[in-house]
């Protein structure tokens, strides 16, 4: 870095940057609200990092590719298939585009668990779709990835063919 800045606090427009959006104030004596604290967004504004973390998605029909793997196979099976060539059917349940000029999905397939940490398989690709589309996936399994900034991937498929069924 050519420069670095140690302060105590950021703030963007006035504003805490920390993506937390303050509940709205209500008038003295007002009831509570019911439900979430945050306002609705307007119609049409993209969803909040938040959001797009509690989306859920039904797993259920989802068909194992043929000849291909489940999500739970190919993250407990990482060591012996690491470099090979897998192909695996999900559903997207995060989707960034254009970060280090790739797409990145997750997609889970109702097989394995979060207590176990092999439900959820990290792909890239140039191929654009959305949170809720059935996708098959054809990629390279690779392991312990290293992206810098504290970006680090067990295991992922980089560079993915993904077909949006």
């Amino acid at each position: 870095f050519d420069l670095i800045y140690f302060t105590g606090k950021i703030s963007v427009n006035g504003l805490d940057p920390s993506g937390v959006i303050p509940a709205p104030a209500l008038p003295e004596n007002h009831p509570a609200l019911t439900g979430t604290n945050v306002p609705a967004l307007p119609p049409g504004h993209p969803a909040l990092p938040e959001q797009f973390h509690n989306q859920k998605v039904d797993l259920t029909g989802i068909k194992p590719a043929k000849d291909g793997k489940t999500v739970q196979q190919i993250i407990e099976g990482k060591t012996k298939l690491k470099d090979k060539t897998v192909t695996v059917r999900g559903k997207v349940v995060k989707y960034n585009d254009g970060i280090m000029g790739k797409n990145w999905l997750h997609i889970q397939d109702g097989t394995g668990s979060a207590d176990h940490g092999n439900h959820d398989l990290t792909i890239t690709t140039a191929t654009e779709c959305k949170v809720g589309d059935t996708v098959l996936v054809t990629g390279k399994v690779s392991v312990n990835q290293d992206f810098g900034a504290g970006y680090k991937c067990d295991i992922l498929l980089q560079d993915a063919q993904v077909v949006v069924e």
